[in-house]
């Protein structure tokens, strides 16, 4: 087995920018990651914790170094890219500054013990993995909201005092987005625990609705029987979100397009989150779209008429908490469908109502 690695390198004190060092490996004794970094160490030196407790971000997913090379390949390839577990607050190589994520602790000064503070410690790739903090720098952290329910789990006396100190943080859980996507070996039941805080609390409602395209009617979706527009040379980005439908999955199945592989297009778009915050919900969509066409994507798919609304009626939103254009064409399964099968004619007029028209009839 053989990994072709990106190792991430910066150092403050020297560096204006990161930069990433080529390395070539031969496993030969190396069980896991962290071996893996040891012996790239020993042929070039870098900074990095030596410890089973090292967690890092491989091809924009968070796991642990302990991570074995079998699994590595099986989910990541042989080309990997590793960097920390935040590359805004590295000081050095593989290690980061994580004062951010100790202080979030002290707001519970008054209700923890050791096996508290031991947890958190447990959870610091929970914080850092979360897509939010790439949109709001002062979210108080999934490994917040954990402790939060782990105290009121243990004395569930103190559930009013700790759900009180949660609602009064500026960002707190209504910025919480799904970490489903983003950490391998993810445990659901993470989520289910923050859920269940979620829905102990009472948050504050607001009515934001975006824009809805009332001209638009994409119909019920139809098999494709026989390929008739096999969208040869197109790169597609098809936006999953938290979860693959079959359906659209079958259609790119019986393309000969180039079906783009982008982390992003696995995250979720805080669409519950819009009522209340629905900047927070535009700079998330606007990243994953530019994300998209900065991949050099020539179309857009998505799954339900909710996701087709918020990208493709509301880009102008989008643009604007952007601070770029966005050009890229969307289509609904249903209509990418009907083009596969050749049934120009009725999809026709929908296309011509989109925001932007793809033109491709």
């Amino acid at each position: 087995m053989k990994f072709e690695i990106s190792l991430f390198r910066f150092d403050c004190k020297s560096d204006y920018l990161p930069y990433y060092t080529p390395h070539f490996i031969n496993i030969k004794e190396e069980k896991n990651l962290l071996d893996i970094l040891n012996t790239l160490n020993k042929e070039n030196k870098f900074s990095y914790s030596n410890n089973d407790s090292l967690c890092l971000c491989i091809n924009g997913i968070y796991t642990s170094a302990n991570i074995t090379c079998e699994d590595l390949f099986k989910y990541f390839g042989t080309d990997i890219k590793i960097e920390p577990l935040s590359t805004r607050r590295v000081y050095l190589d593989l290690l980061i500054d994580d004062k951010d994520f100790q202080e979030k602790l002290s707001l519970f000064s008054d209700y923890l013990d050791e096996e508290d503070k031991r947890n958190y410690q447990s959870y610091k790739m929970y914080f850092y993995a979360s897509n939010t903090l790439n949109f709001a720098k002062d979210y108080v952290g999934d490994a917040f909201l954990l402790i939060a329910s782990d105290i009121i789990f243990k004395n569930s006396s103190l559930e009013k005092d700790i759900l009180n100190i949660c609602s009064q943080v500026e960002y707190g859980i209504e910025y919480h987005t799904s970490l489903k996507n983003r950490i391998y070996d993810f445990d659901l039941s993470i989520e289910d625990k923050i859920n269940k805080l979620k829905n102990k609390l009472t948050l504050k409602k607001q009515r934001h609705q975006y824009k809805i395209n009332k001209k638009l009617d994409f119909g019920d979706f139809e098999e494709v029987l026989e390929v008739k527009y096999n969208f040869a040379n197109f790169n597609i980005a098809y936006f999953e979100g938290l979860k693959q439908d079959k359906q659209t999955k079958s259609l790119l199945d019986k393309t000969k397009a180039n079906v783009l592989s982008l982390a992003s297009l696995k995250s979720d778009l805080a669409l519950d989150t819009f009522s209340s915050h629905p900047i927070f919900t535009y700079k998330i969509a606007s990243s994953m779209m530019l994300d998209a066409f900065d991949n050099s994507a020539d179309l857009l798919i998505v799954d339900d008429i909710k996701t087709f609304n918020l990208l493709d009626s509301n880009r102008k939103e989008l643009e604007q908490y952007s601070g770029r254009d966005i050009i890229l064409p969307i289509l609904h399964k249903n209509e990418f469908s009907k083009l596969i099968s050749g049934e120009f004619s009725s999809v026709r007029q929908n296309l011509s109502n989109h925001h932007i028209n793809p033109e491709l009839i």
